[in-house]
């Protein structure tokens, strides 16, 4: 079984692979993780990366190659942007929305110094900014917006939504 959750900055994607991964007993691959390996080696932010990705396609790449080279594998739940995208034949396809303010607020609430602002505002500016970035690249490279829910099987909005609403829902839909 794989399961691939895609969706916004903050919408809880990580968080919720990763606790589906665990009730289901399976691995879990996160994309975002890998992106922020790559920025902190490079010793930028991730919006710094995902600017320098712009130009340099070798960035993406290498964090596609990773989707690509799970093909070998089964059962996980993998998040990231691309996912659904590089995984077709995935059992459950989920995407992640959230409101603007609320994904703000959790990355803002959230231990992630690379994406943080002094302020919320400054925290809903460096989402945006990064999501077009990334939606720009994708476009470019796969000829694939991830905002086009026609890739997902299931969409859920977490805005107001519990870890484990969410967690409950998508292990509802694999049953």
């Amino acid at each position: 079984m794989i399961i691939t959750i895609s969706g916004k900055a903050g919408s809880g994607k990580s968080t919720v692979a990763k606790e589906v991964a665990k009730k289901l007993k399976l691995k879990h691959y996160s994309i975002g993780d890998l992106m922020r390996q790559i920025a902190k080696q490079k010793n930028i932010s991730l919006i710094e990366l995902s600017k320098l990705a712009e130009k340099d396609s070798s960035i993406d790449i290498e964090l596609d190659k990773k989707n690509i080279e799970l093909r070998e594998e089964d059962n996980f739940v993998i998040d990231g942007r691309l996912t659904a995208y590089f995984s077709p034949y995935a059992e459950l396809k989920v995407f992640l929305d959230c409101k603007d303010k609320v994904r703000a607020e959790r990355i803002f609430n959230e231990k992630r110094k690379d994406e943080k602002s002094q302020h919320i505002d400054g925290s809903i500016e460096k989402v945006k900014q990064r999501e077009q970035s990334e939606r720009k690249r994708y476009k470019k490279i796969y000829n694939v917006d991830y905002y086009d829910k026609k890739l997902y099987d299931l969409i859920i909005d977490t805005t107001n939504l519990s870890v484990s609403k969410v967690v409950e829902k998508i292990i509802k839909s694999v049953k």
